[in-house]
């Protein structure tokens, strides 16, 4: 299921203040231009996340973000085909018709604040969930498990 993210600034409610200042932040680290880019860039990113995310993680997670971002993760159906990190930047592109180089930026700034309103133990916990490459896009090290 394609999701257009992008709605019309003239259909768009205000902002409540938590979505705002998680804004502000995506904003402040993607050295967006506005919060209206740095908005695309949330409901882009948190949507896909929402079609991999399952579980207590996924429900956790949201209860974490503010409102309007818990909504955009939790409107999306789960896809049960794992994609590795990369793969999921490559599919946000293919979704946005944005370049690689932009949607892994975008993907960066977004998880930036994801992982400030969700706490260091949330996020290694979504980790442990996903396959291999998300550690990066959150900006950590990415551990190989011991065989």
């Amino acid at each position: 299921m394609i999701t257009d993210v992008r709605v019309p600034s003239e259909h768009r409610q205000p902002y409540g203040t938590a979505y705002e200042q998680m804004l502000e932040k995506v904003r402040y680290e993607g050295a967006y231009p506005t919060l209206e880019r740095a908005d695309e860039a949330v409901r882009l990113v948190l949507s896909g996340l929402g079609r991999r995310l399952t579980g207590d993680e996924r429900v956790d997670l949201a209860a974490c973000l503010p409102q309007e971002a818990a909504r955009v993760l939790t409107a999306q159906i789960p896809d049960t085909r794992p994609l590795t990190g990369w793969a999921f930047v490559k599919d946000l592109a293919a979704r946005s018709g944005a370049s690689l180089a932009t949607t892994r930026w975008d993907t960066g700034s977004v998880f930036a604040a994801v992982a400030a309103h969700a706490g260091p133990d949330l996020i290694t916990r979504i980790l442990h969930r996903l396959p291999t490459g998300y550690a990066l896009l959150f900006g950590r090290a990415e551990l190989k498990r011991a065989a």
